[in-house]
């Protein structure tokens, strides 16, 4: 999952203070990263909760979650800046689908260590590797935004923590769940 920075609108020209656009204004983007991360997470805390799965199943489910949430962004995004009365292009269509690509990317590595479990581990086990996976790249992708970004090693660490939690919520969840 490669989210380069994004420089803001204008991009050389100066904005409305007057003051030219610089390098250190640019913007980073990895919400769709954190929140693809999340929502696999999510999926697979949920996915042992009905009994064991196979799991070909639980690797579908993870790829088909991102895919649709992947779509219902790019649908939601293209709405939200529709100009009224103009058809959207293949342009923007295509600019909104890459920019929220990474929630489908961010499904690949807990998907592949569902994967991996088939190797002499149980599906339960491989669950609980591939909730570790999605909590840790949602923690990652967090600091790594935040560090491209220019923030401070407090705000950092402080990105890092709140994503830690939310990720623990979703552990919580799956112990309630009786993994």
């Amino acid at each position: 999952m490669s989210r380069s920075s994004v420089p803001p609108e204008g991009e050389g020209r100066t904005e409305s203070s007057g003051s030219p656009t610089t390098s250190a204004s640019r913007r980073t983007d990895y919400a769709g990263a954190i929140y693809g991360s999340i929502l696999a997470a999510s999926v697979v805390a949920t996915a042992g909760s009905g009994g064991v799965h196979p799991r070909l199943e639980i690797i579908l489910l993870l790829l088909v979650t991102g895919l649709v949430f992947w779509a219902t962004h790019v649908y939601a995004h293209l709405a939200g800046e529709r100009i009224v009365g103009q058809p959207w292009s293949w342009r923007e269509i295509r600019r909104s689908g890459v920019h929220e690509w990474a929630i489908v990317e961010a499904a690949a590595l807990p998907a592949a260590a569902v994967a991996i479990s088939w190797f002499g581990m149980s599906v339960n086990t491989g669950l609980w590797i591939a909730l570790g996976v999605a909590v840790a790249q949602q923690v990652v992708w967090a600091c790594l935004g935040a560090v491209r970004a220019g923030a401070f090693r407090g705000q950092v660490l402080a990105e890092g923590f709140v994503n830690l939690v939310l990720g623990l919520i979703i552990v919580a969840a799956k112990v309630v769940l009786k993994d």
